[in-house]
This record gives structure tokens, sequence and C-alpha cells, in this order.
């Protein structure tokens, strides 16, 4: 008999439900035609340690955390992101095959014990990597980050392929310093303080940087650390071969890649629902165009979506793009 290990924290971790997705009704002939049928809501505390799958196998899990933000003095509201972000995923058109989708629910802040969720959100995509499943986790601010990154690192301690690089694509470095407590600002500082322990280098790619959004004492930090980046008035279609040809040199160097997308990198014009809006940045077409350049390395194995502010958005554009950015990676993996 197959051992089981209860891994989630109970009061922190909740499982998902069907009842959360709902869509148009189909002749049932016709087999599934949107997501809300495809989908499997599933808790990850009873997921087979060997699934018998023959597809690919991809984990959706919500991180409702906006603690965060709060902290970096921004707009909360990310914490109901996850809920958002599946209703409009429940109603989008099915275009793929051969490829298990899985919602595992949501770990849930506490009080303002963003660390104890960031721990829970490692774990959680350890196992789903352990279990040979693409993550894709839906925030929340950008401290997603810290723990899916741990999350990453623990998983692949079992496995050759451990230098990791990130691609992040975002108004700002998050690189802030930080003392005693991390927050929406600082997850990539803090990831390069654990890779420092280790002697190991930070492998940081940033798209869409705007200089009015970052200070020079962040600049100044990303040099130091080797961080490659583009400004935003760079990333535009017009643009978009030589950006690959940088993307593909850092993919090349790197064995696996962690990759993120904040909301706030695109214009508001796409997403107004962020706690950090900006009229100048990046357009949906240009990132959707360089994820399918990514995917193509066969290297990413973990993603996020990060800084959906639910509470600021307008007719839910911000949250359709969020979900339209999710069935493209499901598309291209």
């Amino acid at each position: 008999m197959e051992e089981r290990r209860e891994i989630m924290n109970k009061s922190l971790y909740k499982s998902s439900g069907k009842n959360l997705w709902k869509g148009r009704e189909t002749d049932p002939s016709l087999g599934a035609q949107y997501w809300y049928q495809k989908i499997e809501c599933l808790d990850l505390n009873e997921y087979p340690l060997n699934s018998d799958s023959k597809n690919k196998e991809i984990g959706i899990i919500g991180y409702a955390c906006d603690e965060g933000v709060r902290r970096n003095q921004g707009r909360v509201g990310a914490f109901s992101a996850p809920f958002e972000i599946r209703k409009k995923l429940a109603k989008i058109a099915l275009h793929f095959d051969n490829k298990r989708i899985v919602d595992f629910g949501d770990i849930i802040c506490e009080g303002n014990d963003m660390e104890a969720c960031q721990d829970e959100l490692s774990t959680c995509v350890s196992s789903m990597l352990n279990h040979k499943i693409l993550p894709i986790v839906m925030g929340g601010g950008h401290d997603i980050a810290y723990g899916h990154f741990m999350g990453i690192k623990d998983a692949l301690n079992n496995f050759d392929k451990k230098k990791i690089g990130i691609i992040n694509f975002d108004a700002h470095f998050d690189l802030r310093p930080f003392e005693e407590q991390g927050n929406s600002g600082t997850p990539f500082n803090q990831i390069n303080a654990v890779l420092n322990t280790e002697k190991k280098a930070l492998n940081y790619f940033v798209l869409g940087i705007q200089q009015q959004a970052n200070t020079r004492e962040l600049f100044q930090i990303a040099d130091k650390l080797g961080v490659q980046y583009l400004l935003n008035e760079e990333c535009h279609l017009l643009n978009i071969e030589k950006i690959k040809e940088e993307l593909t040199s850092f993919i090349e160097a790197n064995d696996c890649i962690y990759l993120t997308i904040d909301m706030d990198g695109f214009s508001s014009a796409y997403a107004p629902g962020v706690s950090a809006p900006s009229s100048l940045g990046m357009e949906p077409l240009f990132v959707l165009e360089l994820l399918k350049h990514i995917f193509k390395s066969d290297k990413v194995v973990s993603c996020d979506i990060a800084e959906l502010n639910p509470t600021y958005d307008i007719d839910g554009i911000t949250a359709s793009l969020a979900a339209r950015l999710i069935d493209a990676i499901v598309q291209v993996y």
C-alpha cells in the first residue's frame, strides 16, 4: 500500500471544490468545451505519489495573502485574487489536449503571519514538483516569490537541475533591503540572501522595469547582484527578436526556469486592478509572445501570477488578463 505523508498545514491549506467552477452549459456529447468542465479539484495531501496519468499534469494553487503589500505600504486587496481568477478561468474555452489540470485549492494567510503562509506555499510547490506536476500559483502579493522559490529549491535538491534562473515580468525589481521581516518589495533580495549562504549567485532577469518606480538605490543593488533587466521602453513587439536572443542566453545558462508575472508590469489600460498601477506598462501581446519562446526551452519548472488586486479592478479586466495568461501557459507547456 502506498505511503501517504501529511504535508500540508490544515489551518493554512484549504482544498478547492467544483462549486467554484461554473460556466455555460454545453452538449455533453461534445465533451469538455470550457475550463470548468476540464478542471479536477483535489486535496494535495491525498494526491498519489505516483500518478498513472499519461498526460502532462498541471496544478493551480492560490496564495491568498496581501500582508506583504500592507507591509510595503501598498493598496491591499490581493487576498481575494485566486477566487476572482478561478471565476474567469472557468469560462475560458478549452483549446488544449493531453493535459490534466488540477485545482489544489488555496494557502490562506492567517492574521499577519505572512512567513507561515510562505512556508506553506514552499511545502505545496515542493510537493507538486515531486509529483512531477507543473505548479501555477495565483497570488497574492509578490512576496509569493520567496515562498515559491524556496519550494522549487527544496524539490530540486532531489534532482540534478539545481541552477535556477528567475524570469520576472515586472515594473519593479523587488530587491528592497530587508531586516527582520520581508514584504512584497523584498522577495528577490531575500532569495539572494539564501543563495549567499550557499555561495551561489542570484540568476535573475527582469523585463519591464520602470525607472520612475525604482529608486537609484535599487538600480545599484541590481547592478551589484548582476541582475539582467530591460527597461519598460525597451519591452515592445518591435524589439522582440533582440529580447528573445537575450532570454535564450539567460535560459541556456541555467538548468531550469522559475517564471513569475507581476500584473503591475502591464499598462493600467490592461491591468487597472493592481496594488501599484501604471499607465506606461507592457502590452499583453508582448508578454504572450515571450511566453511561447520561454516555454520552447522545456526548462520552465514553475510559474506564478502576482499582484492582482480585485478591489481596484474595473469590469474584471485584470482578472480576465490573469486568467488568459494562465490559459496561455497551459497551452504552450
